[in-house]
């Protein structure tokens, strides 16, 4: 079913102070035969992936929906220059995180963002995402975060910190079910998802904080994890809304990075994701391009990652992660609609 994305960037006063999104009725939501869900995706990704993140939360939760309609609001953290992430294509349409605070949403999804600081606290995001994550607790009946969102919302949470890999996590992980939970309903015992971080969290500090793991990697650590309270809080590590190609753009992205000496090591291939022919030939490349390092290479690597397909295996995982999210979402909703008016009888 499609997404109904929210037009609801805010208006300015003369101040420049945001103030309440711009109404947007969705009459035809009224005709749905389910009533419907409203989410709010936090999109916090610099501007080179704005786009692509926002577009692959909309697939998903189209994939996901079945049935179940969905109003999609978009909103911005304060903290980030706006004009640094909010372009033609977007400034329409997101809202700042602050109008939040009189809003009702049903669930919230929050992105991570590459850090600019070893000490997450020291974003210049961070008091906005951490007011954020209070509002979630108290206001959403389930909200998901995602990778870089999940180590700081822990972090402020619990006090829990992310430890640094000697290798980044990159590629498609074998996954494999941990615990059973709604979430995971009718998830295969064994399934693949997209990672692509250099940090992680130890099981023995989640579950010594209060957390439960539901996946966990042989190789990588804890890939989807959760904690039930007022809100039911959702992590994952890894990727499930990646594209068959964002893993191939990141690394074209950090070949990049290394050709123009901005960073010291040759990225690793992604694990289990490229055809073994096309992994002879990018290994052929690497030799090449460490031999003749420099700009002037980049041209080159990315005309020969260019035409490279790739094969989704994670799709079919992922929107059932979400569509289990939904459902969980519209359980919690319905149950609380009709405690509210038992309560009024």
């Amino acid at each position: 079913m499609p997404v109904h994305v929210d037009a609801n960037g805010t208006r300015e006063d003369n101040r420049g102070n945001a103030k309440a999104p711009r109404p947007n009725p969705l009459p035809e939501l009224a005709e749905q035969p389910r009533e419907c869900i409203h989410i709010g995706l936090v999109n916090n990704m610099a501007a080179a992936a704005f786009p692509a993140t926002e577009r692959q939360f909309v697939s998903l939760l189209e994939s996901a929906s079945e049935g179940i309609p969905i109003r999609l609001s978009l909103y911005t953290l304060s903290g980030i220059p706006r004009a640094e992430i909010v372009g033609k294509q977007t400034g329409s349409r997101y809202a700042n995180v602050e109008t939040l605070w009189d809003t009702q949403l049903d669930g919230l999804i929050i992105t991570g963002r590459e850090p600019l600081t070893p000490d997450l606290r020291d974003e210049c995001y961070w008091e906005s995402f951490t007011q954020v994550l209070e509002w979630a607790r108290e206001n959403t009946h389930s909200t998901v975060w995602s990778c870089l969102a999940a180590h700081a919302a822990i972090l402020h949470m619990d006090g829990i910190r992310r430890r640094r890999s000697d290798d980044k996590h990159f590629g498609i992980f074998d996954c494999g079910r941990a615990s059973h939970h709604a979430l995971t309903a009718g998830l295969a015992s064994r399934y693949s998802i997209p990672h692509s971080r250099w940090n992680g969290v130890a099981e023995e500090d989640l579950t010594a904080g209060g957390y439960t793991v539901l996946g966990r990697t042989a190789d990588a650590g804890v890939d989807t994890f959760i904690k039930d309270e007022e809100s039911l809080f959702v992590f994952f590590q890894g990727h499930p809304e990646y594209e068959s190609d964002t893993l191939l753009r990141e690394y074209r992205r950090d070949v990049g990075r290394y050709l123009r000496h901005e960073a010291e090591n040759y990225p690793l291939l992604p694990r289990n994701y490229f055809d073994a022919k096309t992994e002879d030939g990018l290994k052929a490349l690497r030799e090449e391009a460490m031999e003749h390092r420099g700009e002037g290479f980049v041209p080159g690597v990315a005309a020969a990652l260019e035409s490279i397909k790739i094969k989704n295996t994670w799709h079919g995982t992922a929107a059932l992660l979400y569509k289990n999210w939904l459902e969980i979402i519209y359980a919690r909703k319905t149950s609380s609609v009709q405690g509210s008016q038992a309560h009024v009888a």
